[in-house]
């Protein structure tokens, strides 16, 4: 399934194409580029409730906590968010790449993959998927897309 996200990022979003809206349309073109049926199904159910988390107050709790609140994660969140990931969320919270609602829409959809392998390059492309289809947060995508692609010498400090 995250292959077919990957595949529909940097096909249709990434480059500015316009993207299908027509489910039948786009189905029958990722099954000609390879990919099966379910999984199919699976990344475009997983597409629609990114969309959904924008549209709807999915974390009212949120706005009591503030934005110096500490993320406590499950023993779930835990097993497929490492600590080198949770740490660059963290990271990308004190840069204000993210902030507590967008972080939690990243650690949702992180938790929808359907997947037992999770890796730190896997993660940065969950945080620009959730950071383009936010209204707003244009500057957060392309200060993260600088982070993520530019090369770095030495340690970040």
């Amino acid at each position: 399934m995250f292959d077919i996200l990957m595949y529909l990022f940097e096909t249709y979003i990434q480059n500015d194409t316009d993207a299908m809206v027509d489910h039948e349309l786009l189905t029958d073109e990722l099954t000609r580029a390879g990919f099966h049926q379910d999984e199919i199904y699976k990344a475009l159910n997983w597409l629609e409730k990114l969309a959904a988390l924008q549209d709807t107050d999915a974390y009212p709790y949120l706005t009591r906590v503030g934005s110096k609140s500490v993320r406590i994660y499950t023993n779930e969140e835990m097993q497929l968010l490492d600590t080198q990931s949770r740490g660059f969320i963290l990271f990308l919270e004190q840069v204000n790449v993210l902030d507590f609602t967008t972080r939690e829409m990243v650690i949702d959809r992180v938790m929808e993959l359907d997947t037992k392998y999770f890796s730190m390059d896997d993660l940065k492309w969950v945080i620009l998927m959730v950071l383009f289809n936010v209204p707003g947060k244009e500057s957060a995508y392309s200060q993260l897309e600088d982070l993520i692609f530019e090369e770095q010498e030495g340690p970040l400090h």
